[in-house]
């Protein structure tokens, strides 16, 4: 059974720093599609990052050269190194999975995620 938890959010001054983590069971994360995603109140969930074939990454344009995505196979865990946080960051972070690394190009789609975890909440004050 494929399970998702993540962890590490918390509330953070601007500027500061967060590392989240997601915690995979059922499966190997490094044969699958890997993501990160975040969702504010009333707005739509918006995929952030990801880690696809070869281990190649994608940002989107929000995060990128603050936010890093890793992983680290021998704990089957997924990253997000976060820095140089602005209130705009605050939202619901969920971590995402699907099957099948080798087919999938690192892209921002929600639809290309067949899994999700539960969601860790950071809050950015200005």
């Amino acid at each position: 059974q494929v399970k998702l938890v993540e962890s590490g959010g918390g509330s953070v001054q601007a500027g500061g720093s967060l590392r989240l983590s997601c915690t995979a069971s059922g499966f190997t994360i490094n044969k699958y599609y890997m993501g990160w995603s975040r969702q504010i109140p009333g707005k739509e969930r918006e995929v952030i990052s990801s880690i696809g074939d070869g281990g190649g990454t994608r940002y989107a344009d929000s995060v990128k050269s603050r936010f890093i995505i890793s992983e680290d196979i021998a704990k089957n865990t997924l990253y997000l190194e976060m820095n140089d946080l602005r209130p705009e960051d605050t939202a619901m972070y969920y971590c995402a999975a699907n099957p099948g690394r080798q087919w999938h190009i690192p892209r921002l789609s929600r639809g290309d995620f067949s899994y999700w975890g539960q969601g860790t909440q950071v809050t950015v004050s200005s």
